[in-house]
């Protein structure tokens, strides 16, 4: 407000600062903000879980009370949340994650996600009634776009646009687990969650890379990708 500038808040996850992005905006401030599964699933007590294995939460910011999560879910359908990210940072339980099993300050800061970002906000956003799928689309797909100044080129099935597309099994169900997984991680956040719904093929500007779970994409196909300062959600 000061600055006369957009800000954009990432991984936001409690309530109190959800309230914060809620009123500039209703004052008119240019203020976005992106939650993450981990802040609309879980919570503070993953970080109790015994054998060391509250290590696997341990990330910035912390997981909050149960009671910030609905607060979450709602900030996402009523556009005071527009974009669901993950923060993907891993490391390893095995190797790294357990340098600090007698120093709390040692455990790396960081988790995976970013493979069950789709699957999980489908699953609990469309599948329980919390979110529409064109809602779904938005916070994953096209806001994102938006707001980093890549569309029209990307977030949209139109004319001119990269054929980017995700051809969604509705009906597909799948068990998160790190046995099956292509993070090169050990471990999930999310192990054990059953979810209904996931990619089945992937376009990248019209050419298939990801087809019935399988990676096709070649070295070196990547194009830069010139974005304007500031996209359309900006304005």
């Amino acid at each position: 407000e000061m600055a006369g500038a957009p800000v954009y808040i990432v991984h936001l996850s409690s309530e109190a600062a959800l309230n914060q992005v809620r009123e500039a905006r209703d004052r008119g401030l240019p203020a976005f903000a992106e939650t993450c599964p981990q802040y609309l699933l879980l919570s503070i007590e993953e970080l109790e879980r015994p054998d060391f294995e509250g290590a696997k939460y341990v990330f910035t910011p912390p997981l909050r009370p149960k009671q910030n999560l609905p607060k979450l879910w709602d900030g996402l359908k009523s556009d005071h949340l527009q974009v669901v990210s993950t923060d993907h940072c891993p490391f390893c339980f095995a190797d790294q994650k357990t340098l600090g099993r007698d120093d709390f300050t040692k455990i790396p800061n960081g988790g995976p996600g970013i493979e069950n970002r789709l699957q999980l906000i489908y699953h609990h956003g469309v599948n329980s009634g919390r979110l529409s799928v064109n809602r779904f689309v938005e916070i994953t797909s096209t806001t994102p776009a938006r707001i980093f100044g890549m569309y029209p080129k990307k977030g949209i099935i139109s004319p001119g646009s990269d054929a980017d597309i995700v051809i969604w099994d509705s009906a597909a169900l799948h068990t998160i687990s790190a046995q099956t997984h292509h993070m090169r991680v050990d471990y999930s956040m999310f192990e054990g969650f059953e979810v209904r719904g996931n990619v089945k093929t992937v376009l990248s500007r019209g050419e298939v890379i990801v087809d019935k779970n399988e990676f096709l994409g070649k070295s070196g196909r990547g194009r830069y990708l010139k974005r304007a300062a500031r996209g359309g959600a900006w304005q």
